[in-house]
C-alpha cells in the first residue's frame, strides 16, 4: 500500500496517508489513457460547423437560360454546386463528436494517471485547506508553504467555497471539486494538490 507524506496548510508535515493501492498503486494503461483522453477532446468540440447545400443558397430560382439552342451546357439553377456561388456538396453539418467509453475503461483511465502522479512523486495531500475570506494572496502563501511552483491541479471538497475561490484567479492554477476528477486536467498538470477529505470522497467514487 503506497504511502506520501500529509502537509499541513503551512507547509508542515503530519505523518503520512495510506493511499488506496488498487487506485494509485496499479500499473499505468497508456493506451486506455489515449484513448480517455481522445474521448474528453471530442466531447469538448463544438461541431458548430456548417455549409449550404443548394437548396439553402439564395437564389437559383429561375433557369439561367433556355433548355436548347445556345451552345451552353444545360442549366436549371445558378445555385448548382457546379457554379460558383452554388450550394456546397455533402458539406460539414452542426453535430455532436461526443462518445462514451465504457465505464470500467473510463475508471481504469483515472486510476492510470493518479498511480502515474504517485509514480513520479507529483501528488501532494493537505490535511485542509480552509481561509476565513476568499483571499488570493493567501492562497498563493500555501502554495509557497508547499513549495508548489509548478502549474498544479487543485481538488477540493465541494463545500469549500472559501478555498476556490481565492485559487482560480492563479495563473497555471486549475481548481475542481472532489467529484469532477477526470484523465485530461490530471495529465494537464504537474502536479496535483489535493485535500485529505477529497481523497477519501475519490477513492470511495473509484474503489
Amino acid at each position: 500500500m503506497p504511502k506520501i507524506t500529509l502537509f499541513k496548510q503551512d507547509g508542515s508535515t503530519n505523518g503520512e496517508v495510506s493511499l488506496n493501492e488498487e487506485i494509485f498503486g496499479i500499473e499505468p494503461n497508456n493506451s486506455v489513457v489515449f484513448e480517455a483522453v481522445m474521448m474528453q477532446r471530442a466531447g469538448m468540440r463544438q461541431g458548430t460547423h456548417k455549409a449550404k447545400t443548394r437548396t439553402e443558397r439564395r437564389g437559383g430560382g429561375r433557369k439561367p437560360w433556355r433548355q436548347k439552342g445556345t451552345g451552353r451546357a444545360r442549366a436549371g439553377s445558378t445555385r448548382s454546386p457546379i457554379w460558383v456561388g452554388g450550394g456546397i456538396v455533402f458539406g460539414p453539418t452542426p453535430r455532436s463528436y461526443g462518445y462514451n467509453l465504457p465505464k470500467k475503461q473510463r475508471r481504469l483511465a483515472i486510476r492510470s494517471v493518479l498511480s502515474q502522479k504517485v509514480l513520479d512523486d507529483a501528488l501532494v495531500v493537505v490535511e485542509g485547506l480552509s481561509f476565513d475570506a476568499p483571499k488570493t494572496k493567501d492562497f498563493k502563501e500555501v502554495l509557497s508553504n508547499l513549495e508548489v511552483n509548478e502549474k498544479v491541479l487543485i481538488v477540493l471538497e465541494s463545500d469549500n467555497e472559501n478555498t476556490y475561490l481565492s485559487a482560480r484567479n492563479i495563473p497555471n492554477v486549475k481548481v475542481i471539486d472532489e467529484h469532477n476528477v477526470n484523465v485530461l486536467d490530471v495529465i494537464n498538470a504537474d502536479k496535483v494538490l489535493i485535500t485529505q477529505a477529497a481523497l477519501s470522497t475519490v477513492e470511495e467514487a473509484l474503489a
